[in-house]
């Protein structure tokens, strides 16, 4: 009855608020084709995700993955941080 052999899901985003402490608020977008009207939409998404290590800041790309809920609002953790902004 383990979890080890399930894929954890990744998301790719940015980081838009680092106010908290070893939490970062991450931007998701994603595109996608409307099925009727083919139309390419874009949608976001914020989530909270957690950063032990207060390595990442606003503007950086990272890539967080989904975990244990680790208080009401963190259910995400940040894996690493792909792109460093300038």
């Amino acid at each position: 009855m383990g979890r080890k052999n399930m894929k954890t899901k990744t998301r790719e985003g940015v980081v838009v608020s680092d106010k908290m402490t070893k939490t970062r608020v991450v931007l998701i977008e994603r595109v996608y084709r409307h099925p009727r009207y083919e139309r390419v939409v874009t949608r976001s998404k914020k989530l909270k995700a957690h950063d032990e290590s207060n390595s990442s800041k606003v503007g950086d790309r990272v890539l967080i993955e989904e975990t244990r809920p680790l208080s009401k609002e963190k259910r995400w953790r940040i894996r690493q941080v792909v792109g460093r902004s300038a």
